[in-house]
C-alpha cells in the first residue's frame, strides 16, 4: 500500500457519497443519542483526532450512541445511505482511523465497567477508557495489562494486542480477554469466546480495531496485585551506547516481574537524553539489585527508585503519546540492539529536522518476552510472540509548522526506521498503526493474515467496516 495523500489528509470513497439533509433528520429521529453536524456547537471536539496530523479530516456527522440500539440503527442507516462509518472509543488511532469523513459513531457514553471480585472477571463496555477501567478494578486490588494513557480506549487497546508495563508477567490485554460481544454489519450482536464464534474470538485478540464489527463489551480475567516498585533514570545522550548495552542485558536476564522502557530522545531546545523507566512487581530492594550493573557502569544525572502501591505506580508511569501531530514507526527485535545501532541513532538525532513541537523525536525499546512469548503465534491473531523488545521510533511537529517541515520529519523518521533494519525485523505493532508502512499486512499479522481475511469475508462480506489498512483491503 502506498502512503496515500500528503500528511494530514485522507479520503474514503464510501464516505464521500454523502447523505441528504432528510437522511440526517431521519437518523436523529431514530436514535436516543445526540447527532451533531459540522455547524453544531460541540461538533469539533467530538470528532477531533488525537493525532493532529489528521486534524483536517472532517466527519459529515457524529452520533453519541446512548445504547446498543443506537449502534444498530447507526450501522443500518449508514449502509442504507452509502456513507462510511467509523466507531470511536478513545480516538487514539495513530493513523487517525477513528476520525473518518462519514459518520463517526462515538461510544464514549457506553463506558460502564463491572467487576466480580469472586471470579476475577472484569467486563468493560466498548466505549470505556483506561481511567474507567482502573477506577473500577482498584477497590478489588487486581489488574490485567492496561495502557498507561488515561484516555486510551479499551477497545482499540485490546483488539490490537495491548502491551503494558505488566505484560511480561500478565500477558497482553488480548491474552486476558475471555469474551467479547460484537455488532456485525448486518446488525447481529454476537457473543465471541472459546465456545461461541471462536474464530471471531481469535480474530479479536490482535486482529486490530475496526475490522470485523463494533465491539460493545469485553470481559477479562484479572489477577491480584499488591505492592510494586518503579525506577526513573536519566543519562546524557552520549551515554546511550553504554547504557543500552547494560540495560538490555539486565532486561534479558530479568524475571518476568520486571519491565523496562529504554529510550533516547531529543527536542530542539536540548541535546539527547537517555531514559530508563521501569516497573518491578516486587520491592525496591529487588529492583535496585536488578539495575545495579547499570548504575555501576555509568552515573545517571537523575535517579528515582521507590516502593509504591500498584495504583501509585500506574499514575507514576502515566504516559500520554506526543501532543500535537506525530508519526510512529515500529519494528520488533529478537536480539539486543548493539552499541553501533545507538551510535547511528545519536548521529540521526544530531541532524534531526526540528519542529515547533517540544516533544521532539527519538527511539524507545519496550521489553518484551515473558508471558507474551509463552503464547504460540497462531493461538491468537497477535503473531508477535518471539521478540525481545518492541522498537518504537517517533517524531512530532506542530499544526503551525510548514509542510516542508512535516515532510522533513517524515523523511527523517523513515531514515531512522531503515537504519534499524540490520538490527530488528520487518514486523510492526498494529496498535502503533502506521499509514506509511508499505507491507503492512505481513508486518502486522504475518502468517495469521490469510485466516483473518477468511473471517472478515464471512462476517462482513461487503466490506462495510473499512479504512486504509483494513483486513481484506
Amino acid at each position: 500500500m502506498s502512503p496515500g495523500p500528503g500528511p494530514g489528509s485522507r479520503t474514503s470513497a464510501s464516505a464521500t457519497q454523502g447523505a441528504s439533509a432528510a437522511d440526517w433528520r431521519r437518523l436523529e429521529r431514530a436514535v436516543t443519542g445526540r447527532v451533531l453536524r459540522p455547524d453544531d456547537c460541540g461538533f469539533r471536539p467530538a470528532v477531533a483526532p488525537f493525532n493532529k496530523r489528521y486534524a483536517s479530516t472532517t466527519a459529515s456527522g457524529v452520533l453519541a450512541a446512548a445504547n446498543t440500539a443506537d449502534v444498530r440503527r447507526a450501522v443500518a442507516w449508514a449502509r442504507e445511505c452509502g456513507i462510511g462509518l467509523v466507531a470511536r472509543g478513545g480516538g487514539h488511532s495513530y493513523a487517525g482511523y477513528s476520525a473518518g469523513s462519514g459518520l463517526v459513531l462515538d461510544l464514549s457514553a457506553l463506558n460502564t465497567v463491572t467487576v466480580d471480585g469472586s471470579t476475577g472477571l472484569v467486563t468493560a463496555a466498548g466505549g470505556a477508557r483506561m481511567s474507567d477501567v482502573y477506577a473500577a478494578i482498584q477497590p478489588y486490588r487486581m489488574a490485567f495489562a492496561l495502557g498507561n494513557g488515561a484516555s486510551v480506549g479499551i477497545a482499540g487497546l485490546t483488539l490490537g494486542g495491548g502491551s503494558s508495563s505488566t505484560s511480561r508477567k500478565l500477558g497482553l490485554t488480548a491474552d486476558a480477554l475471555v469474551r467479547t460481544t460484537l455488532m456485525t454489519a448486518d446488525g447481529r450482536l454476537l457473543t465471541c469466546d472459546a465456545q461461541e464464534n471462536p474464530d471471531l474470538y481469535w480474530a479479536c485478540r490482535g486482529g486490530g480495531g475496526g475490522n470485523f464489527g463494533i465491539n460493545l463489551s469485553f470481559t477479562f480475567r484479572a489477577t491480584p496485585v499488591s505492592g510494586v516498585s518503579t525506577c526513573l533514570l536519566l543519562w546524557d545522550g552520549a551515554d546511550a551506547p553504554e547504557v543500552f548495552t547494560v540495560m538490555q542485558e539486565i532486561a534479558r536476564k530479568a524475571p518476568d516481574e520486571f519491565s523496562l522502557r529504554l529510550g533516547v530522545s531529543a527536542a530542539d531546545a536540548a541535546g539527547a537524553t537517555v531514559s530508563a523507566v521501569g516497573l518491578h512487581l516486587g520491592p525496591a530492594s529487588e529492583l535496585r539489585e536488578l539495575i545495579a550493573p547499570a548504575l555501576a557502569a555509568t552515573r545517571p544525572v537523575r535517579q528515582d527508585i521507590a516502593d509504591r502501591t500498584f495504583w501509585e505506580a500506574k499514575d507514576y508511569l502515566l504516559h500520554e503519546t506526543s501532543a500535537g501531530a506525530f508519526a510512529v514507526r515500529t519494528r520488533f527485535a529478537t536480539e539486543p540492539l548493539p552499541a553501533e545501532a545507538l551510535t547511528t541513532v545519536l548521529a540521526l538525532l544530531e541532524r534531526r529536522p526540528g519542529s515547533g513541537n517540544p516533544d521532539g523525536c527519538g527511539l524507545a525499546l519496550y521489553t518484551w518476552g515473558g508471558a507474551i512469548n509463552r503464547v504460540a503465534p497462531g493461538d491468537t491473531a497477535f503473531v508477535h510472540r518471539d521478540a525481545l523488545s518492541l522498537v518504537s521510533m517517533d517524531t512530532s511537529w506542530s499544526e503551525q509548522d510548514a509542510p516542508a517541515t512535516v515532510e522533513a520529519n517524515l523523511r527523517w523518521l523513515a531514515e531512522l526506521r531503515e537504519a534499524m533494519a540490520p538490527y530488528a525485523g520487518e514486523e510492526a505493532y498494529q496498535n502503533f498503526i502506521d499509514p506509511d508502512l508499505p507491507d503492512w499486512r505481513t508486518a502486522y499479522y504475518g502468517a495469521n493474515y490469510p485466516r483473518l481475511v477468511e473471517i472478515k469475508k464471512r462476517v462482513d462480506p461487503d466490506g462495510f467496516f473499512t479504512f486504509g489498512q483494513a483486513i481484506g483491503t
